[in-house]
């Protein structure tokens, strides 16, 4: 998703109720009954993930170890979606979803601290749209070359987005 229609879908509730719309007639998304077991399988992915990540940059393997933290993200995505009652079968519509069940915005600064845990902010939905770019750049560009601060950066931040995750998800 480009960040302008991010943007966009943040401060439009209308243009984001089209977007759910749009991604539930193409059966991309649809309501499901949260299942525990559903959960507890994405965050096991997801640290999996993690470990992946850890292990090709040992090995000198930037370009799969950013694959890895974009995985990383998307399956505690899921599981946070499953937690709400949805299912998703495209990273766009997993992100619209976030946004409208995770994402709040026009809150105070006391309502935004109390509430950071249990919310996604704007940085966090920023984090997800270039990880899953710096994703495709990885997987099907032979034009990008990312280093080891680069990557270390990302699995910092990937840490930190699965980790608040974690927390919402109890």
């Amino acid at each position: 998703m480009k960040i302008d229609m991010l943007k966009r879908m943040l401060r439009d509730k209308k243009y984001l109720d089209e977007a759910i719309r749009y991604y539930t007639g193409k059966n991309l998304l649809r309501k499901a009954p949260a299942d525990n077991g559903e959960i507890k399988g994405h965050i096991l992915k997801s640290e999996r993930n993690l470990e992946f990540v850890k292990d090709n940059q040992k090995l000198g393997y930037y370009d799969w170890a950013i694959t890895g933290c974009y995985y990383a993200l998307y399956h505690i995505s899921l599981a946070l979606l499953i937690l709400k009652g949805y299912k998703t079968k495209n990273h766009d519509a997993t992100l619209v979803m976030l946004i409208k069940e995770y994402y709040s915005d026009g809150l105070t600064g006391d309502d935004i601290a109390l509430l950071n845990k249990t919310f996604l902010n704007y940085h966090d939905l920023l984090f997800y749209i270039r990880a899953k770019g710096k994703r495709e750049e990885a997987s099907y560009s032979t034009r990008y070359s990312y280093g080891q601060e680069t990557v270390e950066n990302l699995r910092r931040e990937t840490i930190n987005y699965v980790n608040k995750a974690k927390e919402i998800l109890g």
